[in-house]
């Protein structure tokens, strides 16, 4: 079953769309660099005297920060590869699934990703995404 030129444009729209909440997710993700500099401040001495807080302060900001930096930009990249995806009628399973974890960030995320979940769930969408995958296959 082809896919109307309306479902066309949605996949196309979706996939411009992940592309720029991709990018703002990316954005929003160095937020977390403020406390791991703070805690490597903490950490190498940027505090003195009766003011200084204890270090095992500072290495927790450090691992922290890090922490929600890598996964933020690991979450950026997963939607940037999956609004390809989109484009491409392409791996369908990982599609869904990085549509189903932007659910969890509000409210450009949530509204993407259902959105992506509803089209992705029509039957000549998937059929769409099959066709694609079928059409290169391995060499043997």
């Amino acid at each position: 079953m082809p896919l109307t030129p309306q479902e066309e444009q949605h996949l196309q729209l979706l996939a411009i769309f992940h592309y720029i909440v991709g990018g703002l997710t990316a954005l929003f993700a160095c937020f977390p660099l403020i406390h791991l500099t703070i805690g490597l401040v903490m950490v190498f001495g940027g505090f003195s005297g009766n003011q200084a807080p204890p270090a095992f302060i500072g290495w927790l900001f450090i691992i922290l920060g890090g922490s929600f930096f890598l996964v933020g930009q690991s979450l950026a990249i997963c939607i940037i590869i999956a609004g390809r995806f989109l484009g491409q009628r392409k791996r369908y399973l990982f599609v869904f699934v990085v549509a189903c974890c932007e659910c969890l960030f509000m409210p450009f995320g949530t509204v993407l990703g259902v959105f992506t979940i509803l089209l992705l769930s029509r039957e000549p969408v998937k059929s769409a995404f099959n066709g694609a995958g079928a059409a290169v296959a391995p060499v043997q």
